[in-house]
């Protein structure tokens, strides 16, 4: 058998040409994961914002990691908090989703069209008929790029009313929203 190379793009140095950083975008938005709400309350606000870079880092201690662009609005927030919830969202939720990944979303009233609880730890804002739920106390916090890798300690958690094994996640795969076909 023989095995070859395979053709691709070299990506390396500090000046990546931007048809290169294009072809990136591209080539990970095929990376297949699940979208969820990160939320904090600062100062009495509430702060949240669609993500689909999450994952479950370790069982013992239960330890999650976030990725936030490092300018957005939620990332400062959540660095300052020291506390966030993550809400695994259901297809059904996918107008919470956009709403909440739109740009030049408000400050105030961020919240106003979206039902949501408060989690019992920080009271940070838990979306209503999430498939689960965790809330976060920030442990280490690593810049990587242009995003902030924010890891957190779960110190609450939880599962929708009636939740099941049919849970029927909302997806982000080729720069859009899916579902798993069923």
């Amino acid at each position: 058998m023989e095995h070859g190379v395979f053709p691709g793009e070299t990506v390396a140095g500090a000046d990546i040409p931007d048809e290169v950083i294009d072809r990136y975008r591209e080539l990970s938005a095929d990376i297949a994961s699940g979208v969820g709400v990160v939320s904090t309350r600062l100062r009495g606000r509430d702060y949240a914002a669609t993500v689909s870079g999450f994952l479950s880092v370790s069982y013992d201690p239960p330890t999650l990691l976030v990725s936030l662009y490092a300018e957005a609005r939620i990332a400062e927030a959540v660095i300052d908090a020291g506390s966030w919830a993550l809400s695994l969202l259901p297809a059904r939720l996918r107008g919470t989703a956009n709403w909440l990944a739109s740009p030049g979303s408000p400050v105030e009233g961020l919240l106003n069209q979206v039902n949501y609880g408060r989690a019992p730890e920080t009271g940070a804002a838990v979306i209503e008929d999430s498939i689960a739920w965790f809330e976060v106390r920030t442990t280490q916090v690593t810049t990587a790029a242009t995003h902030q890798l924010i890891v957190g300690e779960v110190v609450a958690m939880g599962r929708r009313a009636g939740a099941d094994d049919e849970a029927d996640p909302l997806l982000h795969f080729a720069s859009a929203y899916a579902r798993l076909a069923h």
